[in-house]
């Protein structure tokens, strides 16, 4: 039997488990990416705060994250947060919906990490004039952010955000090591029934390829969108 006939077959027989694997995978890698952007928000705030403590913190979580593997942070999150008492709740309907969280918690603090940095820079991109007049008409500090800079770092943020999405989506196959069914996972099932690694392979880095591909060219198109709105 002929490579590519394999690989017809393993798609004919199992596509199911990659189906499923893909959507996992995309669910992971959108609650990883929502979440980490409010994370990264939040600590970009921080970082360009003038109260020294509260920015050397949050320096100090942004170069520890972006300094240490995502392996590293999966496996303290899943193993080492239980032995101090904290544990993620299991739910009935939702199967492993503990391993799910904490691929989501290392996933999502990972990503805010980079996010913030992605933020930063689009709010430093804006004209510091801006942040002076919204002072001189009486806003706030908080609220010349909220109004008048973020929107304006929005169009500098979002193909950013895009690309963070589409890394995400390849770095979530690390996932699969605490049983989280996403695509690798569901490959490496397949694999365990056929015996056949190659080709269970090939098919796992086409799908990935396909997901990564188009929310690459949605993000150029977003992009193009924009530069064609200003």
């Amino acid at each position: 039997m002929g490579f590519l006939e394999v690989v017809v077959i393993l798609v004919e027989k199992y596509h199911k488990f990659f189906l499923e694997g893909c959507k996992n995978t995309l669910i992971l890698a959108l609650f990883s990416v929502l979440i980490g952007t409010l994370g990264g928000t939040l600590l970009s705030l921080c970082r360009m705060s003038k109260f020294k403590p509260l920015k050397y913190i949050a320096v100090a979580i942004v170069e520890f994250v972006r300094g240490t593997p995502l392996m590293v942070q999966l496996m303290f999150i899943f193993y080492g947060l239980p032995m101090i008492g904290v544990t993620f709740p299991d739910i009935s309907f939702i199967p492993n919906f503990s391993r799910f969280m904490a691929g989501v918690v290392a996933m999502s603090l990972n990503s805010s990490a980079y996010v913030s940095e992605i933020i930063r820079s689009g709010i430093q991109a804006v004209d510091p004039g801006q942040m002076e007049a919204a002072r001189s008409i009486g806003f706030t500090y908080g609220e010349s952010m909220r109004k008048v800079i973020l929107p304006q770092a929005v169009k500098n943020i979002l193909p950013a955000l895009g690309n963070e999405f589409v890394t995400v989506i390849k770095e979530s196959s690390i996932v699969s090591v605490i049983g989280i069914a996403d695509l690798m996972f569901r490959t490496n099932d397949v694999i365990a029934v056929t015996y056949r690694s190659l080709q269970a392979l090939l098919i796992a880095a086409l799908l990935y390829f396909v997901m990564t591909f188009i929310t690459g060219r949605l993000v150029s198109l977003a992009e193009r969108k924009m530069k064609n709105g200003r």
